[in-house]
Protein backbone atom coordinates (compact mmCIF):
# COMPACT_ATOMS: atom_id res chain seq x y z
CA UNK A 1 0.00 0.00 0.00
CA UNK A 2 2.85 2.19 1.08
CA UNK A 3 4.79 1.51 -2.04
CA UNK A 4 1.62 2.24 -4.54
CA UNK A 5 0.97 5.60 -2.45
CA UNK A 6 4.82 6.40 -3.02
CA UNK A 7 4.93 5.69 -6.73
CA UNK A 8 1.57 7.73 -7.77
CA UNK A 9 3.18 11.10 -5.62
CA UNK A 10 6.02 10.70 -8.01
CA UNK A 11 4.50 10.43 -10.43
CA UNK A 12 2.29 13.17 -10.26
CA UNK A 13 5.29 15.30 -9.16
CA UNK A 14 7.16 14.38 -12.57
CA UNK A 15 3.65 15.57 -13.75
CA UNK A 16 3.29 18.80 -12.20
CA UNK A 17 7.10 19.16 -12.66
CA UNK A 18 6.91 18.61 -16.56
CA UNK A 19 3.38 20.90 -16.84
CA UNK A 20 5.91 23.29 -14.71
CA UNK A 21 8.92 23.43 -17.38
CA UNK A 22 6.64 23.58 -20.31
CA UNK A 23 5.02 26.70 -19.15
CA UNK A 24 8.50 28.13 -17.93
CA UNK A 25 9.83 27.84 -21.49
CA UNK A 26 6.23 29.24 -22.84
CA UNK A 27 6.29 32.43 -20.74
CA UNK A 28 10.22 32.82 -21.52
CA UNK A 29 9.99 32.88 -25.35
CA UNK A 30 6.74 35.26 -24.42
CA UNK A 31 8.95 37.64 -22.36
CA UNK A 32 12.26 36.98 -23.50
CA UNK A 33 12.23 36.47 -27.60
CA UNK A 34 15.37 34.60 -28.74
CA UNK A 35 18.53 36.18 -29.89
CA UNK A 36 17.87 35.17 -33.31
CA UNK A 37 14.77 37.20 -33.21
CA UNK A 38 16.00 40.32 -32.28
CA UNK A 39 17.55 43.16 -34.14
CA UNK A 40 20.89 42.48 -33.77
CA UNK A 41 23.78 45.24 -35.03
CA UNK A 42 25.79 44.55 -38.00
CA UNK A 43 28.80 46.87 -37.56
CA UNK A 44 30.83 48.09 -35.08
CA UNK A 45 29.07 50.67 -32.60
CA UNK A 46 29.76 54.26 -33.66
CA UNK A 47 31.41 55.31 -30.25
CA UNK A 48 33.69 52.59 -30.69
CA UNK A 49 34.32 52.98 -34.51
CA UNK A 50 35.37 56.39 -33.58
CA UNK A 51 37.37 55.96 -30.37
CA UNK A 52 38.70 53.03 -32.44
CA UNK A 53 40.10 55.30 -35.06
CA UNK A 54 41.30 57.38 -32.41
CA UNK A 55 43.01 54.87 -30.92
CA UNK A 56 45.11 54.09 -34.33
CA UNK A 57 45.91 58.20 -34.52
CA UNK A 58 47.29 57.99 -31.16
CA UNK A 59 49.07 54.88 -31.33
CA UNK A 60 50.53 56.13 -34.77
CA UNK A 61 51.20 59.82 -32.95
CA UNK A 62 53.65 57.61 -30.55
CA UNK A 63 55.22 55.69 -33.76
CA UNK A 64 52.70 52.75 -33.71
CA UNK A 65 51.16 51.11 -36.03
CA UNK A 66 48.15 49.46 -34.79
CA UNK A 67 45.98 46.93 -37.12
CA UNK A 68 42.61 45.94 -35.83
CA UNK A 69 42.36 42.11 -36.65
CA UNK A 70 38.50 41.81 -35.53
CA UNK A 71 35.68 44.12 -34.92
CA UNK A 72 32.38 43.12 -35.16
CA UNK A 73 31.72 39.66 -35.59
CA UNK A 74 28.68 37.84 -36.59
CA UNK A 75 26.99 35.25 -34.68
CA UNK A 76 28.01 32.55 -37.11
CA UNK A 77 31.30 33.91 -36.83
CA UNK A 78 31.13 33.43 -32.98
CA UNK A 79 30.35 30.04 -33.30
CA UNK A 80 32.67 29.34 -35.73
CA UNK A 81 35.62 30.84 -33.43
CA UNK A 82 34.20 29.26 -30.63
CA UNK A 83 34.46 25.39 -32.16
CA UNK A 84 38.31 26.33 -32.31
CA UNK A 85 40.18 24.10 -29.81
CA UNK A 86 36.91 22.01 -29.63
CA UNK A 87 35.68 20.43 -32.22
CA UNK A 88 38.01 21.85 -34.73
CA UNK A 89 41.73 22.19 -34.43
CA UNK A 90 43.76 24.60 -33.18
CA UNK A 91 43.85 25.99 -29.56
CA UNK A 92 41.10 27.45 -27.92
CA UNK A 93 40.45 31.70 -28.37
CA UNK A 94 37.15 32.02 -26.93
CA UNK A 95 35.23 30.87 -24.30
CA UNK A 96 31.96 32.98 -25.78
CA UNK A 97 29.60 31.11 -28.21
CA UNK A 98 27.36 33.01 -30.73
CA UNK A 99 25.72 36.10 -29.42
CA UNK A 100 28.04 35.54 -25.84
CA UNK A 101 30.55 38.17 -26.91
CA UNK A 102 30.47 42.02 -27.40
CA UNK A 103 31.83 41.66 -30.91
CA UNK A 104 28.67 40.24 -31.71
CA UNK A 105 26.75 43.50 -30.71
CA UNK A 106 29.15 45.93 -31.84
CA UNK A 107 31.28 46.63 -28.64
CA UNK A 108 34.71 45.14 -29.15
CA UNK A 109 37.63 45.19 -31.42
CA UNK A 110 40.71 42.92 -31.30
CA UNK A 111 44.15 44.48 -32.59
CA UNK A 112 47.70 43.82 -32.92
CA UNK A 113 50.85 45.72 -34.37
CA UNK A 114 51.95 45.97 -37.51
CA UNK A 115 55.92 46.22 -38.41
CA UNK A 116 57.36 49.08 -40.38
CA UNK A 117 57.61 46.25 -43.42
CA UNK A 118 54.16 45.16 -42.95
CA UNK A 119 53.92 42.38 -40.62
CA UNK A 120 51.55 41.20 -37.79
CA UNK A 121 53.24 41.67 -34.75
CA UNK A 122 51.83 39.65 -31.47
CA UNK A 123 54.67 40.47 -28.91
CA UNK A 124 53.67 41.93 -25.96
CA UNK A 125 57.33 43.06 -25.61
CA UNK A 126 57.63 44.36 -28.76
CA UNK A 127 59.56 48.00 -29.10
CA UNK A 128 59.19 49.19 -32.47
CA UNK A 129 59.33 53.16 -31.17
CA UNK A 130 62.73 52.38 -29.35
CA UNK A 131 61.48 53.96 -26.72
CA UNK A 132 62.22 51.27 -24.06
CA UNK A 133 58.32 50.74 -23.26
CA UNK A 134 56.28 47.77 -24.70
CA UNK A 135 54.30 49.25 -27.90
CA UNK A 136 51.46 46.60 -26.83
CA UNK A 137 51.33 48.44 -23.55
CA UNK A 138 51.29 51.72 -25.06
CA UNK A 139 48.51 50.77 -26.71
CA UNK A 140 46.35 49.64 -23.83
CA UNK A 141 47.11 52.39 -22.12
CA UNK A 142 45.92 54.68 -24.75
CA UNK A 143 43.18 52.61 -25.60
CA UNK A 144 41.86 52.92 -21.48
CA UNK A 145 42.22 56.58 -21.40
CA UNK A 146 39.54 56.69 -24.53
CA UNK A 147 37.47 54.30 -22.48
CA UNK A 148 38.40 50.55 -23.59
CA UNK A 149 38.36 47.47 -21.12
CA UNK A 150 41.32 45.45 -21.96
CA UNK A 151 40.92 41.78 -21.86
CA UNK A 152 44.59 41.62 -20.57
CA UNK A 153 42.93 42.60 -17.02
CA UNK A 154 40.77 39.66 -17.10
CA UNK A 155 41.25 37.15 -14.18
CA UNK A 156 40.23 33.88 -15.59
CA UNK A 157 40.38 33.89 -19.80
CA UNK A 158 43.43 36.67 -20.52
CA UNK A 159 42.62 37.79 -23.82
CA UNK A 160 45.42 40.76 -24.90
CA UNK A 161 44.48 41.64 -27.82
CA UNK A 162 40.56 42.25 -26.89
CA UNK A 163 39.18 45.56 -26.39
CA UNK A 164 35.71 46.49 -25.54
CA UNK A 165 33.37 49.53 -24.59
CA UNK A 166 30.23 47.46 -22.84
CA UNK A 167 28.69 51.02 -21.94
CA UNK A 168 27.88 49.28 -18.95
CA UNK A 169 25.54 46.75 -20.30
CA UNK A 170 25.68 42.82 -19.65
CA UNK A 171 25.52 40.30 -22.46
CA UNK A 172 22.67 39.16 -20.68
CA UNK A 173 21.27 42.85 -21.05
CA UNK A 174 22.42 43.07 -24.73
CA UNK A 175 21.04 39.55 -25.19
CA UNK A 176 17.65 40.96 -23.93
CA UNK A 177 17.67 44.08 -26.82
CA UNK A 178 19.16 46.72 -24.71
CA UNK A 179 21.40 48.60 -26.92
CA UNK A 180 23.92 52.03 -25.40
CA UNK A 181 23.17 55.08 -26.57
CA UNK A 182 24.22 56.53 -30.62
CA UNK A 183 26.24 59.37 -29.19
CA UNK A 184 28.06 60.14 -26.00
CA UNK A 185 25.71 63.57 -24.96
Amino acid sequence: MFFKQLGRFILFLLVVTTIGLILYQYIQQIIEPELKDRALPDSLHPIVAEKKDELITKAADKGINVVITQGFRSIEEQDALYEKGRSKEGNIVTHAKGGESYHNFGLAIDFALLSVNGQIIWDMKYDGNGNGQADWMEVVEIAKVLGFEWGGDWKHFKDNPHLQMDFGLSIRELQRGKRPPEKVE
